[in-house]
């Protein structure tokens, strides 16, 4: 399993932001529920409209979310700089034209994204407790072989991504939209929901989910422990569950 090498995200990024305001042809959204966490190399998001049936598979099928590694490229003569981030896992099934935008930042916590593979705007606000400290993980395997499995903290955040093990069907095409794959194959509909994408809050220790990929998980509290190793190793523990060895991808602000 491969991850591209590109230059860190620079710190003007870091953090995590929510989505105040999406413009498209098609009209204005100010009330969904989305979180971009970001890293130095690593990126988490999320996006849940409020007014979904989330007791339905219908519904499910609805919400986006992604992680992966991110790329900017420098700005260059009258264009802005573009931000591209290149999911390695998905809620929906993969996109036939890159997830880039170019950026425009307004100060030091707000950005303005407009599209190059399509028409839209996107207004982004950091929250401010969302910097200072952070540290990546990548999940391992009963062999220490690395998985997809993902936990991102910034500042006082905490996303943890664990993604569905069941591989999309191989009629599955470009662009398509889960909840046209699920009703083309509706005995698959339980595995391929089964991705979680979790955001929350940790303060002592304690990690508050927010808002999930699965609803049932929001609002629980967990206790989080976590120990690092001197040679890019760590041991992590949520509530009882039994510590599981993790690769440290990067770190800063925290010490082993």
């Amino acid at each position: 399993m491969s991850t591209p090498a590109f230059d860190p995200v620079p710190d003007r990024y870091h953090g995590v932001w929510t989505r105040t305001l999406l413009e498209t042809p098609e009209g204005r959204d100010t009330t969904t529920w989305v979180r971009w966490l970001q890293t130095s190399q690593w990126h988490a998001d999320l996006r849940v409209p409020v007014n979904l049936d989330r007791a339905e598979a219908t519904g499910l099928a609805q919400q986006q979310g992604f992680c992966g590694v991110t790329e900017i490229t420098p700005a260059l003569g009258d264009q802005p700089e573009i931000c591209t981030w290149h999911r390695q896992v998905d809620l929906q099934p993969a996109r036939s034209t890159p997830d880039a935008g170019h950026m425009v930042f307004e100060g030091s916590h707000r950005v303005i994204e407009t599209g190059i593979h399509g028409r839209y705007l996107e207004v982004w606000e950091r929250l401010p407790d969302s910097v200072g400290r952070q540290l990546v993980l990548l999940g391992l395997d009963a062999a220490g072989e690395l998985t997809n499995e993902r936990i991102l903290i910034s500042g006082s955040h905490l996303v943890r991504v664990r993604p569905r093990r069941t591989a999309w069907p191989e009629d599955t095409l470009p662009d398509e939209d889960l909840a046209t794959v699920l009703a083309r194959h509706p005995l698959l509909t339980g595995p391929l929901l089964a991705m979680e994408i979790s955001f929350g809050r940790l303060k002592d220790s304690i990690w508050t989910i927010e808002c999930s990929s699965l609803p049932l998980l929001e609002h629980q509290v967990f206790p989080f422990h976590f120990e690092l190793g001197v040679q890019g190793e760590a041991v992590v523990a949520f509530g009882e569950e039994m510590p599981t060895p993790w690769r440290v991808a990067s770190q800063s602000g925290i010490e082993p």
